[in-house]
């Protein structure tokens, strides 16, 4: 399995009204100091209606790029499954997702 496989299927985990950070993606994937490598699997997600992509944000709540319509879209998605934004940001941190070792 590659990286990007890894990436995908570590954030299939991510239950709906959650987010993750990049860096907490890349560690559960096994990649150190991924975060970078991370969003450019993001932004060439193949299945962004299967792998949930717009769950992956900034490790200071930003919510960072969205390929497939841009950062309002992606807001709009999160926001739909009940993660509340403020000013691009999410700022509720019960809501971010934290793999188990």
């Amino acid at each position: 399995m590659n990286n990007a496989e890894r990436v995908y299927k570590k954030l299939m985990e991510v239950p709906s009204g959650m987010v993750v950070s990049y860096g907490e993606l890349a560690r559960a994937a096994g990649m150190v100091n991924g975060s970078r490598a991370v969003g450019r699997i993001m932004s060439r997600n193949p299945y962004p209606g299967i792998v949930p992509c717009h769950r992956v944000i900034m490790s200071d709540g930003k919510l960072g790029g969205y390929g497939y319509g841009g950062t309002n879209v992606k807001a709009n998605m999160l926001q739909k499954e009940g993660v509340p934004i403020e000013g691009n940001r999410v700022r509720d941190k019960t809501r971010i997702y934290y793999f188990p070792d």
